[in-house]
């Protein structure tokens, strides 16, 4: 499967779907959950019988350091704790590649290990930047993994404008984790998981 002609195709139509995104009003969202360093909303998804979640939370640090975190690259699996493994698999330009990667088991391994295999894509959006992706059907499945499979998710990253050296970050992730899961434990996972997310990320831009 050679996905080098549908690169920019996809990149745009993915740009697009996250931008719809960060359009949809407050009153579509449900609190899922509030935490010290981020708040979690949930409405179902029209891409898979599961939730979309927003996610939202400033962080102390400039745009394109954060940025620079959380996509594809040398620091994410330096901080996130549910990342196991990284592999880029395809570069096409320096913003768009496709990688594989591994998550660590969850809720005492109700959640076993999942593997992923995305397209990654990193743009300019206002005055900050947006890095989205998309899971593909590509590449052989590694044993002892499931496969999940992320519909369109990404991150918006934008100064805050009397903070600039403060960035408000706000992420839209559906995740199908796929195999025998009871759905509630996917939910609890998926908010605890995101809020997790930003202690985390605000952690490793302080080291």
């Amino acid at each position: 499967m050679d996905l080098r002609p549908s690169s920019a195709p996809l990149a745009r139509t993915l740009r697009n779907t996250l931008i719809q995104y960060h359009s949809i009003g407050d009153s579509e969202w449900r609190l899922a959950k509030k935490a010290k360093d981020a708040t979690v909303w949930r409405k179902p998804s029209e891409e898979f019988n599961g939730y979309l979640y927003k996610a939202q939370g400033v962080v102390e640090d400039v745009t394109n350091r954060i940025v620079d975190h959380i996509r594809p690259g040398p620091y994410r699996l330096d901080w996130d704790s549910l990342m196991t493994t990284m592999d880029i698999m395809e570069t096409f330009e320096e913003n768009c590649c496709v990688m594989r990667y591994t998550t660590a088991g969850q809720l005492w391994n109700i959640i076993a290990p999942r593997e992923f295999v995305d397209f990654s894509y990193t743009t300019s959006y206002e005055d900050g930047l947006l890095t989205c992706g998309i899971s593909l059907d590509y590449g052989e499945v590694r044993p002892n993994f499931v496969r999940g499979f992320n519909h369109p998710c990404g991150w918006f990253c934008v100064p805050l404008k009397d903070y600039p050296s403060h960035s408000l970050l706000t992420g839209y992730i559906q995740t199908e984790l796929r195999g025998m899961l009871p759905q509630s434990a996917v939910d609890t996972a998926m908010s605890s998981t995101l809020a997790n997310f930003y202690s985390d990320l605000k952690k490793a831009l302080k080291t």
